[in-house]
């Protein structure tokens, strides 16, 4: 029966102890709306979350759930609940495998993360992927499609509901084991590692909707707005020393510039390498010999943001190296390359900061990536003068944030049926091309170097390039002869800097 084969299949994942199992099954039927069980067969080859589909239309059935996507989704986050650990059992069983190593207890984590269903991983499985080769690396290219759409009686009910502040938003530790709302997601099955970052509580939880493998999120305990300042690089350099094989970074803190949650003080992370990580020195800067820190290297990255490298062995130096180049980026204007730092008391400029940890001639050292960033708006840029212009919003007119900015594209949805529409108008084929793809795929007609089999590959091609203009659009010193020049007097006023 399928309580039965449900239940079974968390005892033989060893998320369930025999002993529990009347308990569980119970527990099941009660969400169910059910006082027995009852003979419904299942495919016994089947994966346990097409069982737990099948489970949700019985419950349908049951009348104890409705069909709105938010009913579903509460509901099968309260089923999977059953086979987590509690906070505290999970965080006891972490902590324990890191004493043995810090890779043993993420790779727990992210395995009971992704078992119970709290990473999407089916839904995550239908994003579009794939990589562009650019003179900067390899970009990576992500349509997403993993977030589910809402019907219209979802959005009908999202409306009708009275606002609730609790929790405050959607990163704050009250989230975990949350049941959720009409209009919030189900969190019943979250999970929090408690952590210390210097004197203060924080927490690591994986993302649901990863846009890469192991992609988690840190932070903090206090619901607090999002700042970039000396604490940042210091609690971003002293999770890397906690998680050495993880990367951590922190949006920018200003909008335009910054992620879409600037309320709550947060960092993402993860195993993933990007591009920028991997990018080459830039042969065009000299190699930056800092009197102020002896202990730190600094580079320039050829990349299409404009990037400082830091290295030091000293977490100290490092920290204190960086602040003292966000100190003197906050004040600096160049009108020659649009860059000013005030208008009236606005500020403009700010960083979007990444650490991870190198090994450079077999010595273990912190990395901090320094990505200057400006938000200014023209009148010929309303959106945002270092921000994809007006031609690329057709393909890209989203925040970049630290995810993009390290090289891996995360485009909106509505890309994959209109690049559909977008080959057919290329191939003369009847279609329904929105119009502000036009003028974008009429170069691409007049361009050629496709054919029927090939244009859905040159297409993916294209956006790659696309979204490289998007990362250059948003470069506030570009990578050309004027773009280099006022990057390398910024560098000369940063190495004057504690002199």
């Amino acid at each position: 029966m399928i309580v039965d084969q449900f239940i079974d299949i968390a005892v033989k994942r060893g998320e369930l102890a025999e002993l529990d199992r009347i308990y569980a099954t119970n527990r099941l039927l009660d969400l169910l709306g059910w006082s027995e069980k009852r003979a419904v067969a299942v495919n016994v080859t089947a994966d346990r979350l097409v069982i737990l589909d099948q489970l949700t239309e019985l419950a349908m059935e049951s009348g104890v759930i409705g069909e709105t996507l938010s009913e579903r989704e509460i509901w099968q986050s309260k089923v999977m609940d059953l086979f987590v650990p509690k906070p505290s059992e999970l965080n006891a069983e972490f902590w324990e495998l890191y004493e043995r190593s810090p890779r043993e207890a993420t790779d727990y984590f992210y395995e009971v993360s992704k078992a119970s269903d709290y990473i999407k991983t089916r839904s995550i499985a239908k994003n579009i992927e794939y990589l562009v080769e650019t003179a900067y690396g390899e970009l990576e290219m992500t349509i997403n499609l993993s977030k589910p759409e809402k019907d219209p009686k979802q959005i009908a009910l999202e409306k009708s509901m009275k606002t609730v502040a609790y929790p405050l938003c959607a990163l704050c530790v009250e989230n975990e084991g949350y049941a959720g709302r009409v209009d919030f997601p189900a969190r019943t099955n979250h999970r929090i590692i408690r952590m210390q970052v210097g004197d203060e509580a924080w927490g690591l939880q994986y993302s649901p909707y990863a846009y890469y493998d192991e992609h988690c999120i840190f932070l903090s305990a206090e619901h607090r707005p999002m700042v970039i300042e000396r604490e940042t690089f210091a609690r971003l350099v002293e999770i890397t020393r906690q998680f050495p094989d993880y990367f951590v970074g922190s949006n920018a803190d200003l909008p335009i510039v910054g992620g879409s949650i600037l309320s709550h003080d947060h960092y993402q992370g993860g195993g993933h390498k990007f591009a920028m990580v991997k990018a080459p020195v830039h042969k065009a800067f000299p190699d930056y010999s800092w009197e102020a820190f002896p202990d730190v290297t600094v580079e320039i990255v050829k990349w299409p943001m404009s990037v400082i490298r830091l290295r030091s062995a000293s977490p100290t130096a490092i920290v204190d190296a960086a602040d003292a180049i966000l100190q003197k980026w906050k004040g600096y204007s160049d009108a020659s390359v649009g860059i000013l730092a005030y208008s009236g008391k606005e500020r403009h400029n700010t960083i979007t900061p990444i650490a991870n940890r190198c090994v450079v001639d077999g010595e273990s050292l912190f990395e901090l990536s320094l990505v200057l960033r400006n938000n200014r708006r023209t009148a010929e840029h309303p959106d945002g003068l270092f921000h994809p212009h007006q031609m690329l919003h057709h393909i890209k007119k989203e925040n970049i944030g630290l995810i993009e900015v390290m090289g891996l594209a995360v485009l909106p949805p509505r890309l994959k049926p209109e690049l559909e529409e977008v080959a057919r108008y290329l191939m003369d084929q009847p279609n329904e091309m929105a119009d502000y793809h036009r003028e974008w795929a009429d170069q691409l007609r007049r361009e050629g170097g496709f054919d029927e089999e090939t244009v859905e590959h040159f297409l993916q091609q294209e956006v790659g390039k696309v979204f490289l203009q998007v990362l250059t659009d948003a470069g506030v010193f570009k990578d050309t002869e004027n773009g280099n020049s006022a990057f390398g007097r910024f560098m000369k006023s940063v190495m004057e800097t504690g002199e």
